[in-house]
């Protein structure tokens, strides 16, 4: 996350990454996880990460979450282009020879979650129900 985004690691000092088929997600260390440490538990914590192929994804929530310390491999739209992502469509962006995930932005500076940026064309990466629940819960 510090290398691709520039989130500070030291964020995470206090979180246990826990691993799940191809999954990782992040919980809250602190007493209560030895106690529960004995309990048969379904899901707990924030989904973290899932593998994609070779690759290694932030969730939505995740980035949602950590975004905002993000001080690189982030991109600000408007809500014309998220309009257009949403719609499934591509359009190019010049971040010099970035490639990979990026975090996407409203000019609000209201975190989106994910863009995948291939040869300077960005598509989305927004689940469309995230998308949503994020511009009514603020807008």
């Amino acid at each position: 996350m510090e290398e691709r985004f520039g989130i500070p690691e030291k964020l995470f000092d206090d979180y246990l990454l826990f691993s799940r088929k191809k999954s990782w997600t992040l919980v809250r260390n602190g007493p209560h996880v030895i106690s529960a440490s004995r309990l048969k538990v379904a899901k707990a914590g924030l989904k973290a990460f899932k593998r994609v192929g070779h690759f290694v994804k932030p969730t939505t929530r995740m980035i949602q979450t950590f975004g905002p310390f993000a001080t690189k491999a982030k991109i600000s739209i408007n809500e014309v282009q998220l309009s257009r992502l949403l719609a499934g469509e591509q359009f190019p962006v010049h971040l010099g020879p970035d490639q990979g995930y990026i975090i996407l932005t409203l000019e609000d500076g209201r975190i989106l979650g994910l863009g995948l940026l291939i040869k300077g064309t960005l598509r989305s990466q927004l689940p469309r129900k995230e998308v949503r629940q994020s511009m009514i819960g603020e807008g």
